[in-house]
């Protein structure tokens, strides 16, 4: 664990967004150490499922305005009227209470802010720094999004005037593809919550599996890999947890090395027989190679498992013990 990560375990359930040996994670937490000490807006730029909201929630925590509780504001589900009320309610809410400092501000998905709250938020940053209204006191914006900003202003998405009040400093969080040699970590991390949780023993993963694991691109970044986790502990069978991910790695690898001439049926039927194999072998594993009850275990004939075991390439692996 980080030293960052050690700092903050006792204030943060999802320290494991934070911790990692990868250049990457080690480089953004330094930064979030210095920032996190100063009032400069931050906007964190990352994929779903690399921890926005953890490092918002972070900086806030080791912030000077710490005090006050962090004001989360969900973009998507915000229209200007109610944006206004919104800053409005919580003025007087900070007005009358004795123990309420500086507010922190956290816009989860600002790109989602359509024009007309745009122009609200932009007219609460007059000049570029945040300002008392209505008696309530804004410390520090805080912004996340998982696009590219300065495309969505060339689009005439987004008010380039609100990108610059927002982005005082840039903190780009790495998607798990970028830090791989954390997975063993994270994993490990993983087991250990959902293990207690489901009152389940911790896994023990295979070469194999551990292989599958580190070489997956992970589009949900950690998030993803958390729920791959949990479905291992409570299933207790890492070759069946992993049989959807073994498929969608195969169809990927299938349209990589024939970008020209696979079709999606072909990667799905090479898909198929991949995640056939991994369910057969285990089914073949857990009855010490009694075909006949494999076959009932999967419920399909004798006369098929025969035929799909030489088709999988199993024939031969282990002579059947009846």
């Amino acid at each position: 664990m980080t030293t960052l990560a050690t700092h903050a375990s006792d204030q943060l359930a999802d320290t494991c967004f934070i911790c990692g040996q990868a250049a990457a994670i080690q480089s953004l937490n330094a930064v979030v150490v210095e920032i996190a000490k100063t009032d400069i807006p931050v906007l964190l730029v990352g994929e779903s499922g690399t921890g926005k909201e953890v490092y918002a929630r972070l900086i806030h925590r080791l912030s000077g305005s710490s005090v006050a509780p962090l004001k989360k504001v969900n973009c998507a589900a915000m229209e200007a009227g109610r944006l206004l009320r919104n800053m409005q309610e919580e003025a007087r809410s900070d007005k009358e209470s004795q123990d309420v400092g500086p507010r922190t501000v956290f816009l989860d998905g600002v790109h989602e802010l359509d024009s007309a709250c745009q122009r609200v938020l932009l007219s609460l940053l007059p000049d570029g720094e945040p300002k008392d209204f209505s008696a309530m006191t804004i410390s520090r914006i805080i912004s996340s999004t998982p696009r590219n900003l300065e495309q969505e202003i060339a689009a005439g998405r987004f008010l380039r005037e609100l990108y610059f009040r927002i982005n005082g400093a840039i903190l780009r969080l790495p998607p798990l593809r970028e830090r791989k040699e954390d997975i063993p970590m994270l994993l490990e991390y993983f087991f250990l919550k959902h293990s207690n949780e489901l009152k389940k023993s911790v896994p023990n993963l295979g070469s194999k599996a551990r292989e599958l694991l580190q070489s997956y691109d992970w589009p949900g970044n950690i998030r993803e890999l958390e729920n791959v986790a949990k479905k291992i502990v409570a299933l207790g069978d890492p070759a069946l947890a992993l049989a959807d991910l073994c498929v969608t790695q195969v169809s990927r690898q299938a349209a990589s090395e024939e970008p020209h001439v696979s079709s999606l049926k072909v990667a799905s039927r090479a898909a198929s027989r991949q995640a056939e194999r991994v369910l057969i072998q285990k089914a073949l594993e857990r009855t010490h190679w009694n075909r006949k009850r494999a076959a009932q275990f999967l419920e399909i004939s004798y006369k098929s498992l025969l035929y799909k075991i030489k088709q999988t390439g199993l024939e031969g692996k282990k002579t059947e013990q009846e």
